[in-house]
């Protein structure tokens, strides 16, 4: 049965499908029916043909405290069909291959029309368990409990319905697993080097943490012509894999003795790094990436998610006197209608290389060994995907 067959069939109406639903904070996810509600009006729903696992899910599945909220289906990096569209929705139609995407881009409010920002005001990002415009879930289980969605895409689902803000079109020619990549992970990475630092070419870059995120910055870096590429891990295997994204020296933050990693990098770069990223979510890794930046021009880009609540603490003289830059990325600055197609052109002109992010692929029934995998540490976070054909 083609995509159009089956739309005709199923458009209109609830749809009964396999989903992997957290329902504990660290508790396996438990492989179920549920059932999926059609697309309201501006809404699409689609079936999930790859998704990939970012360490933000294994953040929130471990996550006790607000906004946390069970039982919840996670995921945000995928690609997928669309099976029906709600009303008013012409950007996309049934049959067509698309990204979902975790940030919105409404085209409409003042950000979503700068080329200043991708921070859509209309649809503000938030870690939400509803549908934007209607704060309701399109997800029950079969006794009709409400299963709440995560970061607009809820990907972990063999459908799901996302608001059409939040959805790319993108060539069917393209691999789903590699399109899913550009769900977060490559889009935040490269996008944070290419666009929110604009690395320069010949410069310096220090990368604090070489998960999926830190290499994909890698990837951008080396895109944008930097020369020296350094990554800070506590897993000294990481460099072995960073060399293959772009790293050129490494650094064991375990393995500095008495001296702060600022002070081993102010040394290694003589007077402090060009730009530093941040990628791992840990407010005093934020302070330290601040510090190994060279004062005058330096700039720190924060792109890890901290746990609710952190705090950065710097001087005020510090800051005035410095005259570096902290900013943050969400998405990498990345608008997703505009930037995705650019960015997976460069992949299909093989000018962007994504096969060293792929080194595992489980079915959908071992989504749990993905996540056992992950948390072992010894490879990047989104490297595990499930597909569903």
């Amino acid at each position: 049965m083609d995509n159009k067959e089956l739309s005709s069939k199923t458009a209109g109406k609830p749809i009964r499908c396999k989903a992997a639903v957290c329902r504990e904070p660290g508790e396996p996810l438990v492989i179920e029916e549920i059932m999926v509600a059609p697309p309201s009006p501006y809404e699409v729903r689609i079936r999930i043909i790859c998704t990939s696992l970012c360490h933000s899910d294994i953040t929130f599945w471990k996550l006790k405290v607000p906004p946390a909220c069970f039982p919840r289906i996670l995921g945000h990096e995928a690609v997928g069909v669309v099976e029906s569209v709600g009303e008013n929705v012409e950007e996309v139609a049934e049959g067509d291959v698309v990204i979902p995407t975790f940030l919105s881009d409404c085209g409409e409010c003042a950000d979503c029309c700068s080329e200043k920002s991708n921070l859509c005001s209309k649809f503000p990002f938030k870690v939400h368990p509803w549908m934007p415009r209607y704060e309701t879930s399109r997800f029950t289980g079969l006794k009709g409990e409400v299963l709440y969605h995560f970061l607009f895409v809820s990907s972990f689902s063999e459908y799901t319905v996302v608001d059409i803000t939040h959805v790319v079109k993108i060539d069917p020619a393209i691999p789903p697993n590699r399109a899913c990549l550009f769900g977060c992970c490559v889009a935040t990475g490269v996008g944070a080097a290419c666009k929110t630092a604009n690395v320069g070419a010949g410069s310096t870059v220090v990368i604090f943490g070489l998960g999926s995120i830190g290499l994909a910055v890698a990837k951008g870096a080396r895109l944008c012509g930097a020369n020296r590429i350094i990554g800070v891990d506590v897993n000294p295997e990481k460099f072995e894999i960073g060399k293959k994204f772009g790293v050129t020296e490494f650094i064991n933050s375990r393995d500095c003795g008495n001296k702060s990693l600022s002070q081993v990098i102010h040394e290694m770069t003589g007077g402090g790094a060009d730009y530093s990223f941040e990628c791992v979510g840990l407010a005093s890794l934020v302070q330290e990436a601040y510090a190994s930046c060279r004062q005058g021009w330096g700039k720190t880009i924060v792109l890890g998610v901290d746990k609710p609540g952190a705090q950065l603490n710097f001087r005020s003289f510090d800051v005035l006197h410095s005259g570096k830059i902290l900013t943050g990325s969400l998405f990498g600055g990345v608008k997703a209608k505009s930037d995705l197609p650019v960015l997976l052109k460069r992949y299909m002109d093989k000018e962007l290389q994504l096969d060293e992010f792929v080194t595992h692929e489980v079915g959908f029934e071992d989504i749990n060994k993905a996540f056992e995998l992950l948390m072992e540490g010894t490879v990047s976070d989104v490297l595990y995907g499930w597909t569903n054909e």
